[in-house]
């Protein structure tokens, strides 16, 4: 398995070991999995997750942001000798030799992950206040960020009661009990599928298992599939509706 090593000006302060189906927290909060007393560092900065055979970070809209090898991003599939950057910490992501790892090759999940990275890049350069706004730029990137966003849910059809809201940038569905939504089965992966949240909508992408998701009784394929409202999903026995709400104005009373 793959480790984490928090370091502080060179110096490493812990290893964390991250084994398949983990999920990593990361913030000043002690009740974080990586705590990091500085700050800089938001309450609950960020986390680390596993999906199928990788593992990807993501920044849990932290007020001073994640940096991978540099670059600022929301959301990164990890690869060896990558450099998480939060605050004055450093996180290297490395593989023990000789250790299986999964190919280095972009999958179009990954492919669509740095495109939503890009524009959320470009977005935050565009909102770089002006002198005569510096004392209000929180509030400006605020009000543009709300009025893009799109709100998601998943409500269950069969084999569950409630409704789910997609407020975080990935959900795990699968049998590990890590997973967002559980699904019960010796057919279905650990993480058999996730659905990523972009300024562009909502992906579903299957990941692993025997049982093949279905979307309005069509199998999917692992390339991710846009989700539109009133989508129905079947994995394993349960079934799921994804609906897409939008806000509704305020009206003043």
């Amino acid at each position: 398995m793959p480790k984490i090593s928090l370091k502080f000006k060179g110096s490493v302060l812990a290893d964390y070991h991250l084994p398949a189906g983990c999920s990593l927290k990361i913030g000043r909060k002690t009740d974080n999995d990586v705590v990091i007393e500085n700050l800089a560092v938001s309450g609950h900065h960020a986390k680390i997750d596993s999906v199928g055979d990788g593992f990807v970070f993501i920044d849990l809209k932290s007020k001073n942001g994640s940096f991978v090898n540099e670059e600022l991003v929301t959301s990164h599939w990890l690869h060896d000798g990558d450099t998480i950057n939060i605050g004055k910490h450093a996180l290297r992501f490395s593989y023990f030799d000789g250790e299986v790892r999964p190919e280095d090759a972009q999958s179009e999940m990954d492919k669509t992950m740095v495109m939503d990275t890009n524009e959320y890049r470009s977005m935050m350069e565009k909102s770089e206040p002006k002198p005569e706004d510096a004392a209000e730029p929180v509030a400006a990137v605020s009000a543009e960020t709300k009025k893009k966003r799109v709100r998601g849910y998943i409500t269950y059809l069969v084999g569950g009661e409630g409704t789910l809201a997609l407020k975080n940038r990935l959900t795990k569905i699968g049998k590990a009990l890590s997973s967002d939504i559980l699904v019960k089965g010796w057919t279905i992966g650990k993480t058999a599928a996730t659905i990523s949240r972009t300024r562009d909508g909502y992906f579903f992408s299957y990941v692993d298992g025997f049982s093949k998701p279905k979307i309005n009784d069509k199998k999917v394929s692992k390339k991710p599939l846009k989700l539109v409202d009133s989508d129905v999903i079947d994995i394993g026995s349960v079934k799921l509706q994804f609906i897409n709400k939008k806000r509704k104005k305020r009206t003043a009373h």
